[in-house]
């Protein structure tokens, strides 16, 4: 069992940056997948960023490309958004998720068992 708990949400005017962090404790193995998704009101959930928690596998929405970077820090068992040159469309509260295998499907929400209980992200114009 994997508890994620998320932090370094906030308001931000455009074309500024924020970074999220997402710590996993319990038991992670390498096998894992990390991933970011987005809520905005009345929106279905969206995929931002995924990566194997051993490296090598990372992919991002076309949307965020060039503006955010998806990381991690095996010590600390964090996993990062370095989210620049934020758009006010970027606002949404935004989840890290894992699951305890690679999938194909890494895109989908409904792939993921552990999730964390969200941050919001303010963009103003």
């Amino acid at each position: 069992q994997v508890q994620l708990v998320e932090s370094g949400g906030g308001l931000v005017q455009a074309g500024g940056s924020l970074r999220l962090s997402c710590a996993a404790s319990g038991r992670l193995y390498s096998s894992y997948t990390m991933a970011w998704f987005r809520q905005a009101p009345g929106k279905e959930p969206e995929f931002v960023a995924a990566m194997a928690w051993s490296g090598g596998r990372i992919y991002y929405v076309d949307s965020v490309k060039g503006r955010f970077t998806i990381s991690r820090d095996n010590a600390k068992n964090t996993v990062y958004l370095q989210m620049n040159s934020l758009k006010p469309e970027d606002t949404a509260v935004y989840y890290c998720a894992a699951d305890n295998q690679w999938s194909s499907r890494y895109y989908s929400w409904l792939e993921y068992d552990y999730w964390g209980q969200g941050t919001q992200v303010t963009v103003s114009s």
